[in-house]
């Protein structure tokens, strides 16, 4: 009946979604939207509220403070399925929408309507992506949302629940398997020793009980002198990582370099060994999917040349290595005539070390995608999770506290850089900026300015400009546009000659490690000309 759409630019990241979001208010669900910038779904929806960016928190609290202020709760749900309300209404209690719109800037009444339109709703679901997770405060947004869906009873049935959007076709699929150094496959927690036992079992080599580091950790361990070699599998952090050229940096300083990627990337390109990977259309395996939908992917074509699918060039490794206790000893491989895991191995093994999906097989997928939990062999799988209530047994209301971006503006930097995507490209160019068609259509950068801004700093749409922040800058065509609210800046982050993520943020939320590059202070201004040029490349 009603979707939040909450820092998420749903139609040009997640363009499926996006269409199939638009087809529900045609049918007549209602769309609410909370962005700082005017996206596309703003003209479908029934209510935009335009946050400053870094002010998702307090927004989410007002809306549960006038839930529980007005009596709109779901007061069964609540007493069923949740623990810890008595303090999570206490920790609302002065969240009021004056209070939040000092902070936030989006009026009062608007928080009055969403929270309305929002509990009245049979079914109430809640979207986002990066929008709320990369802050420092990234950590309490999400669990601030779990707080609305808790409070009204919106988990656990159809067209409900907190969704977040995956950024790529199996970043879902990622998690599940364990790359996160908190956990092993299938959220299996590493600080728990009878976990360790299990995997150390099944893998029949004694796992550590070191925790690894998160990605946005590695930057600074490599300066301090804790990392001396680094293994990077299809990822490209010189132009993906905030603060991007104190990564660079970094990377340069390493005694050793793998890569391991489709194309020689940006981070390739400083690499000591570059090791050439197979795309998805040349190797088998599954991905999962924002819905944990598993779905078989299959080979179409060989890799060419000498490049290898990830299964194998791991294993290569792992022989090398260790010799004969290393690597994979099964049958050969019908592709590269050597003994090498096969996709179908390891899956299988998935299966026995993940409850969630024993009752999975290729077999069964070659039928048609199942969703996890899948336990059984004649389990149809779990569309909906929390049906038969909540999986940790009872849904936990967050107590929270708001607290403001690590950056802020001020006179040398006065303006708020938000970054995203733009529809035709992906992520850091690599795949995309390959394609005529797709480059054809998103050629290059630009900073979205608001005409007020723009008019203060005599700017001309088109004119290049200098955009720099405390931490480097960038040259770039000025955009000068109302989708902006004045004193916010918008850069799309995949063109590497105006690499946005030169000027971003590399702060880290304490709890998850993600880094704020959502948010950070910069300034705009017209080119030097005796100002040497500055650029990533």
């Amino acid at each position: 009946d009603v979707m939040l759409v909450i820092g998420s630019n749903t139609t040009e990241t997640h363009p499926i979604i996006g269409l199939r979001m638009l087809k529900a208010v045609k049918k007549g669900s209602k769309l609410i939207v909370a962005d700082p910038r005017r996206i596309k779904l703003c003209d479908s929806s029934a209510l935009w509220m335009r946050q400053r960016p870094g002010t998702d928190g307090a927004l989410i609290s007002a809306l549960c403070h006038v839930i529980l202020r007005d009596g709109l709760e779901d007061s069964s749900f609540i007493e069923a399925h949740t623990e810890n309300f008595e303090a999570f209404k206490k920790s609302v209690a002065d969240c009021t929408p004056e209070w939040a719109e000092a902070i936030t800037q989006v009026p009062a009444d608007q928080i009055e309507k969403a929270a309305r339109i929002f509990a009245e709703a049979d079914s109430a679901g809640i979207y986002y992506t990066m929008g709320i997770t990369q802050h420092t405060s990234g950590t309490d947004n999400v669990c601030a949302l779990a707080n609305l869906a808790l409070i009204t009873g919106n988990l656990g049935k159809p067209g409900a629940g907190l969704n977040p959007l995956r950024g790529q076709n199996n970043v879902q699929g990622a998690s599940d398997m364990g790359c996160n150094p908190t956990y092993f496959p299938g959220y299996q927690r590493f600080d728990d020793a009878a976990v360790r036992e299990k995997f150390s079992r099944l893998w029949g080599t004694p796992v550590s009980e070191r925790p690894g580091l998160m990605a946005t950790e590695i930057p600074d361990a490599i300066k301090a002198g804790k990392l001396a070699g680094l293994w990077i599998m299809g990822e490209n952090p010189i132009l993906s990582d905030p603060n991007s050229d104190h990564a660079r940096k970094a990377f340069e300083q390493l005694e050793f370099l793998v890569v391991q990627d489709i194309f020689l990337t940006e981070t390739a390109e400083l690499a000591d060994v570059v090791l050439p990977a197979a795309s998805f259309a040349e190797k088998d395996g599954t991905f999962t999917n924002t819905e944990r939908k598993v779905q078989r992917v299959r080979r179409a074509v060989p890799p060419p040349g000498d490049a290898r699918d990830d299964l194998s060039i791991i294993n290569m490794v792992s022989k090398r290595m260790l010799g004969s206790q290393g690597g994979y000893t099964g049958p050969v491989d019908p592709l590269y005539h050597t003994v090498a895991p096969l996709a179908a191995d390891v899956f299988a093994e998935i299966t026995t070390c993940w409850p969630a999906m024993a009752g999975m097989s290729y077999e069964r997928l070659d039928q048609g995608a199942l969703t996890w939990p899948c336990p059984a062999e004649d389990h149809p799988g779990t569309p909906i999770l929390h049906t038969r209530g909540i999986v940790r047994g009872k849904g936990l209301l967050s107590s929270l506290s708001w607290s403001g971006p690590d950056e802020v503006p001020d006179d040398e930097y006065p303006l708020v850089l938000t970054t995203g995507r733009v529809l035709y490209q992906y992520h850091t160019g690599t795949m995309t900026r390959r394609s005529p068609v797709l480059e054809d259509s998103a050629p290059s950068a630009y900073v979205e300015m608001n005409p007020e801004d723009a008019d203060e700093l005599g700017l001309v749409d088109a004119e290049e400009v200098e955009a720099s922040s405390r931490r480097g800058a960038i040259r770039l065509p000025v955009k000068i546009t109302d989708r902006v609210r004045k004193g916010l800046v918008f850069i799309p982050f995949h063109y590497k000659e105006a690499a946005a993520n030169l000027l971003t943020n590399d702060a880290l939320d304490p709890q998850c490690k993600i880094a704020e590059a959502k948010v950070c202070a910069i300034k705009v201004g017209k080119i030097d000309p005796e100002k040497a040029e500055i650029r990533l490349d």
